[in-house]
């Protein structure tokens, strides 16, 4: 049977949405939803939305439900954009919901993929359970319904981060995420980017770097640096990833020996640690030395050889501040103690850069 039909109730809670409730067997749920698990294809393009399977969890919902008392009033929320008709409504929300699965399943499941997997797994008995139903008008704003549903619940961040670039109509402060979830991304797949592959991604589990650092970078120039202006010109996108890009590349090729094979519990300089605050030594070399390209950003690192303990030995913040190299961690504190010890040294190295300029002048004169 293709044609799927249950008697439901409408609630009245948006203008611009249905929302429906109804019960409906495991076996029927199979039917008409399915989960579709975040992932890319090989040019990074995005796809399906949810995280993957808990195995522990399931087995332990599993287990509870094979046995005869068990319950499960929490509803599996679906959602539709097409398939799914609504007919005979009384006064008082009571319809018919008939669901076209002749093509596939036509909802995807927005919250309680876990349940479900665990219920497919249940052999003895076929549990009915309630389904809650939204009909959404595209499948944007399905997937805005299912970051917005599961921004209040403990869903991964980065999993929600990932999702917001193919989001509109977002609150302002995942707006700005957004962007940089963006700018992320295609740092991680794109042919010609220094970080391709090395990002830790829902979509790249293998990725060293955590997404949350380099989003920490470009927010960061969004707000007060260089990526503030540059992100205005009409093709603004691309200069930020150029900027990004270039200057990671600068780093992996003076210290080449701390990036290589490494990863954030064998060296700092791939930690978020180091990855956030030498964004801020981007900043200084592009406001101070005008800095864009990989040889630019080079120059400026350059100072920084021999004086830093991505790997080994101590870290040498003051007189009285001296640290193992691995005591630095990912915390704001940190981070700017770190920062604030490598601008340092790269501001002192502009400046005597700039000396060395005006003194040959004015000996020729």
């Amino acid at each position: 049977m293709t044609i799927l039909k249950f008697p439901a109730i409408r609630a009245k809670q948006s203008e611009t949405h249905t929302v429906l409730s109804f019960a409906a067997k495991a076996s029927d749920l199979k039917n008409f939803a399915v989960i579709e698990r975040v992932a890319r294809d090989e040019g990074g393009a995005l796809s399906g939305f949810q995280r993957p399977q808990i195995a522990g969890h399931i087995r332990e919902i599993r287990d509870y439900l094979e046995k005869p008392e068990a319950i499960l009033p929490n509803p599996i929320v679906v959602a539709f954009t097409t398939g799914i008709t609504i007919s005979e409504e009384a006064a008082d929300g009571r319809c018919m919901v008939e669901i076209d699965a002749m093509g596939g399943a036509p909802g995807l499941v927005v919250d309680g993929q876990q349940r479900l997997t665990a219920l497919s797994q249940v052999e003895e008995k076929d549990f009915q359970v309630f389904v809650s139903a939204i009909v959404c008008r595209d499948e944007e704003e399905l997937r805005r319904q299912f970051v917005l549903i599961n921004n209040t619940r403990p869903l991964p961040k980065s999993l929600i981060y990932e999702l917001l670039p193919t989001v509109r109509g977002l609150p302002r402060r995942l707006g700005d995420r957004s962007v940089a979830a963006d700018l992320a991304a295609r740092l991680n797949y794109d042919d010609g980017s220094s970080l391709k592959g090395k990002i830790y991604q829902h979509t790249n589990p293998t990725g060293i770097i955590r997404d949350t650092a380099i989003q920490r970078v470009v927010i960061n120039s969004m707000s007060d640096g260089v990526m503030r202006e540059l992100i205005r010109e009409p093709d603004g996108a691309d200069l930020s990833f150029a900027l990004v890009s270039d200057f990671y590349r600068a780093v992996q090729t003076v210290f080449l020996n701390e990036w290589e094979g490494h990863t954030p519990k064998t060296s700092r300089l791939v930690h978020g640690a180091g990855i956030m605050s030498l964004g801020y030594v981007m900043e200084v070399l592009a406001l101070l030395d005008g800095a864009r390209t990989v040889h630019d950003f080079s120059r400026g690192l350059a100072c920084l050889v021999g004086n830093t303990a991505w790997t080994s030995g101590e870290w040498n913040f003051g007189e009285n501040d001296r640290r193992h190299w691995k005591s630095v961690q990912n915390v704001n504190r940190d981070i700017v103690t770190l920062a604030q010890y490598l601008i340092g040294i790269v501001r002192a190295d502009v400046k005597r850069r700039r000396a060395d300029d005006v003194e040959p002048k004015q000996a020729s004169m």
